[in-house]
């Protein structure tokens, strides 16, 4: 067998999952591993957390800054306004299996979507950025509507007096929910906008690049974060806990998966070396709740497992490990976790989508071959 056609000296430098990459240059928002610092366009993450809506930040992420209020009440309207779904994506919802796992059910619903838009191809910049806004408006109505189609329930249509976080609890609950209960929604939604190059964003850059259309864009975005490395942690935290049963368990859990070497959902990110900064107003959300609520079991075993963790491991709790809590205490189903993700996500996703098209160039990796060249075919009959 003949070696590679480039010896490893002459071969270009590989970075196994593209970790340290530069792709891209953006304004929308910046992870700052080293210092956990999460910056959305020259905003600190703890300067919007608990300050402004989730309704803000779309504005930002689109305008570069924060809505005046004539502004944020046009974009609340416009967003009300876009969020009634075509009779046929309704149908399709209704008809999908009930024990479909709502990931597959939100980006099937978003494809079909794509059919009914009659400026699905219209690649100008105005058609591009309704489109945005209609997918932030409308992902929220097709993840409610499969779950209560799902149920069995009669579905509950949108509401627009209400806010996007507000009007997602209402549709999938049937009731209108508690002014706690929207603020803390409303935060979730402010955390998960928009967090740099992750892989979902990536992936939406990578196929609008090809110049497709905003519907493919956040259909790829939306298959990439149904991965449980990306956007699943959330579902595999509360999983963990409730495995766990009770806090006196949690010790000797963690000391079993180290010696399997299995890994503790939750914990460790990819690019933060230090905590991530949007932990701790999740873990604060969490701990209010928790005591509201009467059941402080899982923020307690939450605390101890990213104690020990730290304390054994040098690793610190992710974003996933306290929302999953949040959403626990919320009553949401835990299926629910990662969709709520990607409705949050879709206001950064879309901008990056705006704003690769703004400046657009084809991403095109190379990859370094390391199988073998010069092989000749032998005749079939004396294979």
């Amino acid at each position: 067998m003949s070696t590679p056609s480039e010896s490893p000296s002459s071969a270009p430098a590989v970075s196994k999952g593209l970790e340290g990459i530069v792709a891209a240059h953006t304004r929308l928002s910046d992870v700052r591993g080293d210092v956990g610092q999460l910056i959305y366009c020259g905003y600190d993450i703890d300067e919007l957390a608990g300050k402004v809506s989730y309704e803000e930040v779309v504005y930002l992420l689109n305008h570069n800054h924060l809505p005046n209020p004539k502004e944020l009440s046009e974009l609340k309207t416009t967003l009300a306004g876009y969020r009634e779904l075509p009779q046929g994506v309704i149908d399709m919802l209704c008809r999908l299996p009930a024990d479909c796992p709502p990931m597959h059910a939100i980006r099937t619903g978003v494809s079909a979507l794509g059919c009914y838009d009659t400026i699905a191809d219209d690649d100008t910049m105005d058609a591009q950025r309704r489109k945005a806004l209609r997918l932030i408006a409308q992902i929220p109505v097709v993840t409610a509507y499969f779950h209560r189609a799902r149920q069995g329930k009669p579905l509950v249509h949108p509401d627009p007096t209400l806010g996007e976080a507000a009007n997602f609890l209402y549709m999938i609950d049937g009731e209108k929910p508690s002014a706690e209960k929207v603020s803390t929604m409303d935060m979730c939604y402010v955390l998960h906008a928009d967090h740099g190059m992750n892989a979902s964003t990536f992936s939406a850059r990578v196929t609008i690049a090809t110049l497709s259309d905003m519907y493919s864009a956040i259909t790829t975005a939306i298959g990439t974060l149904k991965g449980p490395l990306p956007g699943g942690a959330n579902e595999g935290v509360i999983k963990m806990l409730q495995e766990i049963g009770s806090l006196d368990k949690v010790d000797a859990y963690v000391d079993e998966c180290m010696k399997q070497k299995r890994k503790i959902m939750g914990i460790g990110h990819r690019v933060y070396k230090v905590l991530d900064p949007r932990a701790p107003h999740l873990k604060r959300m969490a701990q209010i709740l928790s005591a509201k609520l009467g059941e402080p079991k899982w923020i307690q075993m939450s605390e101890r497992i990213a104690a020990l963790m730290l304390e054994k491991k040098n690793l610190h709790a992710n974003v996933d490990f306290y929302s999953a809590t949040v959403y626990y205490s919320l009553g949401i189903p835990t299926d629910l976790f990662t969709p709520i993700f990607a409705i949050a996500r879709t206001s950064g996703w879309t901008a990056h989508v705006l704003e690769q098209l703004a400046d657009n160039r084809l991403i095109r990796p190379q990859s370094v071959y390391t199988g073998p060249v010069g092989l000749k075919v032998t005749p079939l009959e004396q294979r």
